[in-house]
């Protein structure tokens, strides 16, 4: 039985199968396969589910706004865009509908375990912003700490004395992940305020003096925060329903 033709390339037609053999080829075509398998997954529990509906208003408003903002209110500047990005306007309507329905989806998936999920992440997702003065020995360290409490300059100390690469910038470490903090530094520094000294702490083979800049706790309220959460639980939810499916290969 002769294969479908999937592409037609300086009118040489290329069969299914020796796409698949392309992709093959280039390595590619499990992440092929795995795009179409979670836009499968998606699409189907969008058909099924009655409670993803997407009023006609908000998909008209939103080409609406996009028109307005790329300049695209001319009808015939607009057929170009389209056709120059290879669509028309059903497709690209159809589009514009269908985001809104995937967010609908996310929302439902995730909402439930959404509190749940960030209390456990929340480790990783609360910062603190630290300095730091990084020396070789113990004595050294306990020097500068006592230099400093009687009103020496940290960032001066840090720029003279500190082999971290972050001395050229005072020995601002910037915002560390609490999750991602040697225990010991970690345990030191949920004890401390903004503006105190911490150490030093033995760390990697140096002596390490470590000042609280700022505490930067992670909150629901941060909707760029609460969106990342909800993409990674999405993507959990579509790796275990993608996961269940019975998928064959089925060429010629």
């Amino acid at each position: 039985m002769e294969s479908l033709s999937f592409l037609t390339v300086d009118d040489q037609p290329i069969s299914i199968d020796k796409a698949v053999k392309y992709l093959q080829a280039s390595g590619k075509l499990a992440q092929f396969i795995g795009d179409i398998l979670r836009q499968h997954v998606i699409e189907q529990e969008i058909q099924t589910r009655d409670d993803i509906e997407i009023s006609p208003a908000l998909t008209e408003q939103a080409i609406i706004d996009f028109r307005l903002k790329n300049q695209l209110t001319d009808p015939q500047t607009f057929q170009e865009w389209l056709k120059n990005n290879g669509t028309d306007y059903v497709t690209f309507h159809t589009s514009v509908a269908f985001s809104f329905k995937l967010e609908k989806l996310k929302a439902l998936v995730t909402e439930p375990k959404l509190p749940e999920y960030f209390v456990e992440r929340k480790i990783f997702l609360d910062r603190a912003i630290l300095s730091r003065i990084a020396v070789e020995n113990r004595e050294l360290s306990e020097e500068l700490q006592t230099q400093i409490e009687e009103g020496g300059s940290f960032e001066q100390l840090a720029k003279e004395y500190s082999l971290a690469e972050d001395r050229i910038v005072n020995g601002m470490m910037g915002p560390i992940s609490r999750g991602t903090m040697p225990d010991k530094l970690r345990a030191a520094i949920d004890v401390a305020t903004p503006g105190q000294l911490v150490g030093p702490i033995e760390l990697e083979g140096n002596y390490s003096l470590f000042r609280v800049e700022q505490f930067l706790p992670a909150s629901l309220e941060d909707t760029q925060l609460k969106q990342a959460l909800q993409n990674e639980l999405f993507e959990k939810w579509l790796a275990e329903k993608i996961q269940k499916l019975t998928v064959k290969l089925q060429v010629s």
